[in-house]
């Protein structure tokens, strides 16, 4: 079971996840399609954002950012290397999933780049049923990006 914490950008470890995730994200987006967020950009008020636990050793890392009241969009997720490959992709997706649903989101879109370096992440939001969709909230046509998108139950 995965333990949470909001916020939680002062733990070194968070912070090195988050940089490494952040350099590496700008290098494989070509100039004007990165848009990942710094540690700045993730403490707005509109986005809530956890790290995720397993026996005191880092998981991961995701943050939902609020488009509306009903319409959320994913960023910063990130499985540390230690726990690539062995499905806890998946465990962050549904732990952020399940925070969306108690903050009654019903949509949640992502967007994530288009090239090899982000083959691993297309093939996890398809995994978790997620559709391509045109471009949402203040995203254009790019052919370096990928638009996905979720409707979520939250009865």
């Amino acid at each position: 079971m995965l333990k949470s914490i909001e916020g939680n950008f002062e733990n070194p470890e968070v912070f090195e996840l988050l940089t490494k995730h952040f350099i590496e994200l700008r290098a494989a987006s070509p100039e004007g399609s990165a848009h990942v967020l710094d540690i700045p950009g993730l403490k707005v008020p509109s986005i809530k954002f956890w790290s995720l636990w397993e026996n005191q050793k880092l998981v991961g890392s995701g943050a939902l950012k609020f488009l509306d009241n009903e319409h959320g969009e994913f960023k910063s997720i990130r499985v540390h290397d230690n726990f690539r490959n062995k499905g806890y992709g998946i465990k962050v997706i549904n732990h952020l999933i399940n925070e969306a649903i108690k903050l009654k989101i019903k949509k949640i879109s992502v967007e994530t780049g288009a090239g090899e370096f982000f083959k691993p992440a297309r093939k996890l939001f398809k995994k978790c049923d997620f559709k391509p969709c045109k471009p949402f909230a203040h995203y254009k046509e790019d052919v370096n990006s990928l638009y996905l998108t979720k409707h979520i139950n939250n009865n």
